[in-house]
């Protein structure tokens, strides 16, 4: 602090013992010990386990504060006192939210006269500060905010037109910027059956894009806990409204959370089957040839690879006419965590489907020679022994190809 900058000597209890800096609203914690709120409010808050007195270390059970009036004052009379010397007064101190005002706002938004005037101030009061977000998780807010998502017509949240927004709208934010912790997301599985398909009609097409993208990114959060059980149940509409995501472009943000969804459920056998059959890959190619980003581009990948361990998957590949173009041209040119997906997807291909168009469609859209620099290149021991099993299986055909750069003939293995 500049206070402390102008070698002005601060007394010690003035100092916040976590910041090391002189204290603006100093605050009385239940152990005793006094802090600046804005420090004690930071530290409390990212704990992950139990919250605990950073001085005692003892576990805080109840997190209230109390505002150091005395304390204050002194500090203020500190600050006039030495003013001359370039010391600042201290700022007013922000009056912290309390539970009963919560409460009512979340009763207020109920109604419709009042509700976006409400869910607005809820949705400020969510965005000041972590203690906000875990006050209004404690009160019940999640209750309140998936009322109003299943009461208001989902389907005419925004108007493409007026650009009006609704409640439901609102509600949606609140709900991704509240960061609920594991435990909150489980219950929201738990207290409702259906809001993953409420969830599912906010993304699609009639909703507005601001809505549609906080959709996917709660639903990618919910299913970073969910159960088995939960993952395999999908219904299709789930992965139809996913794909109408990623084809419609929204957001980066939404592009990214639908990807790291797909990921994620797609690690069950029954999703990946569920995921081909509504065409998902010929929108991943798309999108992959479309998309410069290497971040997008990996995740694309690594999604066709999970869907290509099913026939219908590594089926609807070979469909495309740029499928194996342009999962070839990628390796060595994303990650290698791509390159290593993009050897197991042309390892899928060839292992199952032998057919001779494929074969020689390998060889004519340079897959074969990318498979042999594979195999002269210091790469992942695993992606080798992918290549190498690739091209022995139909090395009669590829071996003495004209279609292979002369410098890489030399890697074919034996």
């Amino acid at each position: 602090m500049d206070d402390l900058q102008n070698n002005v000597q601060v007394p010690t209890f003035f100092v916040c013992p976590i910041s090391l800096e002189i204290m603006k609203d100093p605050v009385t914690l239940s152990t005793g010990i006094t802090y600046d709120r804005d420090s004690i409010e930071k530290w409390l808050f990212s704990q992950q386990n139990d919250q605990v007195c950073p001085v005692t270390k003892q576990v805080v059970f109840d997190i209230e504060l109390t505002p150091n009036l005395t304390l204050r004052r002194l500090i203020q009379s500190w600050c006039a006192l030495n003013r001359s010397s370039g010391v600042e007064t201290l700022p007013k101190p922000r009056l912290p939210i309390i539970k009963t005002e919560i409460i009512k706002l979340l009763k207020d938004s109920k109604s419709p006269h009042r509700r976006i005037e409400s869910l607005k101030r809820l949705k400020t009061i969510v965005l000041e500060s972590e203690r906000n977000k875990r006050l209004l998780e404690s009160v019940g807010a999640v209750d309140h905010l998936m009322f109003i998502l299943n009461k208001v017509n989902i389907n005419v949240m925004t108007s493409s037109f007026t650009g009006e927004v609704t409640g439901a709208d609102e509600a949606l934010s609140i709900l991704y910027h509240l960061k609920l912790s594991p435990t909150g997301i489980k219950s929201l599985f738990e207290k409702t059956g259906d809001f993953v398909e409420t969830l599912t009609r906010v993304m699609q097409r009639a909703a507005g894009s601001e809505s549609r993208t906080y959709a996917v990114m709660l639903l990618r959060s919910m299913f970073e806990v969910a159960e088995p059980m939960q993952v395999t149940s999908l219904n299709p509409n789930f992965f139809i409204e996913l794909i109408h995501i990623l084809n419609d472009q929204i957001s980066q943000k939404a592009t990214k959370a639908t990807l790291e969804l797909l990921i994620n459920v797609c690690s069950y056998g029954r999703n990946r089957i569920k995921v081909a059959e509504v065409g998902a890959v010929a929108v991943l190619i798309d999108t992959l040839l479309n998309h410069q980003e290497k971040r997008v581009s990996e995740m694309i990948i690594m999604v066709l690879d999970q869907i290509c361990q099913c026939a219908e998957g590594w089926a609807e590949l070979l469909k495309h006419g740029g499928g194996l173009a342009v999962v070839s041209k990628k390796i060595f040119r994303v990650s290698s965590v791509a390159s290593e997906s993009a050897v197991r997807i042309l390892h899928s291909v060839t292992k199952y489907s032998g057919d001779r168009s494929v074969v020689q469609e390998m060889l004519q859209v340079g897959v074969v020679g990318k498979l042999c620099l594979v195999m002269e290149v210091d790469c992942g021991k695993k992606m080798k022994e992918k290549a190498r099993e690739i091209l022995k299986m139909h090395s009669r055909v590829w071996r003495d190809s004209p279609c292979i750069p002369k410098n890489l003939i030399s890697s074919y293995p034996s």
